[in-house]
């Protein structure tokens, strides 16, 4: 399979055709994307095209704005699911937030009209530990917010919201403390409190 084939795959996987501005219609694709109901079809299609990803072959994606997409999605989101509960789910970060960062640098991500496109590619920002990199994602997701039109507006400030409360999270304890068991961490005594309070950032409900 070409590269352009493989990259509008992946992306015409991802991302559908048209998104609908019914609230609840919407709300299952967030869903779909966010609570697991891609998993199934993730894990079907394509672990080897993750494979090769984290082998590096698929690095020339990285030469225009939407196959630089592609590559982050395979790294930042295939990977969770492919690996999820296990360490390998965020081995792959790195790479993904590198591709993000330069290509916010270098102007792939502005070139990307679908505001759909553009948080996907910036999420890899939301997923650091390091806070200064939260900032940013936080600063890229509110400046998302007046661009959107209004029936997807209240995604987009929830996303936003997000944005902040996972920036408080590393904030308060420097790391993801949801991620410590898969990587063989210590959870100190208040991780431990934050883990069963039930009130985990990635775990919110939408807003209906």
């Amino acid at each position: 399979m070409l590269m352009t084939e493989e990259v509008e795959e992946v992306l015409g996987f991802w991302f559908p055709e048209r998104m609908s501005g019914d609230r609840e219609e919407l709300i299952r694709q967030v869903e779909w994307w966010f609570r697991g109901g891609a998993d199934a079809a993730i894990l079907e299609r394509f672990p080897p095209l993750l494979e090769r990803a984290a082998r590096g072959e698929l690095d020339g994606w990285s030469s225009a704005p939407r196959s630089r997409l592609a590559l982050i999605l395979v790294l930042d989101q295939f990977s969770r699911t492919v690996y999820r509960g296990t360490a390998r789910a965020f081995a792959q970060d790195p790479r993904a937030l590198a591709l993000a960062l330069e290509g916010i640098e270098i102007g792939h991500h502005a070139a990307l009209e679908d505001p759909w496109q553009k948080t996907f590619f910036f999420l890899p920002l939301g997923h650091s530990e390091d806070l200064s990199t939260l900032d940013r994602a936080v600063q890229l997701a509110e400046e998302l917010v007046g661009t959107v039109p209004a029936e997807f507006r209240w995604w987009f400030e929830f996303s936003a919201n997000q944005a902040r409360g996972h920036r408080d999270v590393i904030s308060r304890f420097g790391r993801h403390p949801h991620r410590n068991e898969a990587l063989g961490r210590q959870s100190t005594p208040e991780e431990l409190e934050y883990l069963a309070s039930g009130q985990l950032v990635h775990t919110r409900a939408l807003p209906r």
